[in-house]
């Protein structure tokens, strides 16, 4: 099993697999990632809706890609190279938003299993006040 001090930052194969997509224009920044979680951030600046505030589906963006980038290292932990991970299931719950800096989603594996992978992800401003709180669901696919 795969130990937090395991993480590092993300692989090259699954970087190549983000150019020109929504983690690309949000400005989201995987820091360290394995298959049992990972650390994410984004900036406020950019991702923010008319209020000024951090958007809320920015922030479930955010949370959902941290926890689908260590599903992915879990599928292929059980089914090989060239296995993915799919979302089936968010539910998230904003406590609060940020209107600068930076946030940052922390993911932890609830469950790894063959086919599916749960994770719990708290997203917290540069101060640590807790913003959201998401479960995140996949599907883990083998290689077509």
């Amino acid at each position: 099993m795969t130990t937090t001090s395991d993480r590092v930052p993300l692989p090259p194969e699954l970087a190549a697999l983000l150019a020109g997509t929504l983690v690309e224009r949000c400005g989201m920044e995987v820091l360290d990632l394995g298959p049992e979680g990972g650390t994410m951030t984004m900036p406020v600046a950019g991702n923010t809706q008319p209020a000024g505030l951090l958007h809320g589906g920015a922030t479930i963006a955010l949370a959902e890609t941290i926890a689908s980038l260590a599903a992915t290292l879990q599928a292929r932990a059980v089914h090989g190279e060239g296995a993915q991970a799919v979302g089936t299931n968010v539910a998230a719950t904003h406590h609060r938003s940020a209107r600068e800096g930076t946030a940052t989603a922390r993911c932890t594996a609830r469950h790894r299993g063959r086919q599916v992978a749960t994770y719990l992800v708290d997203v917290h401003d540069e101060g640590g006040t807790l913003l959201s709180t998401v479960t995140v669901s996949t599907m883990l696919l083998p290689a077509r």
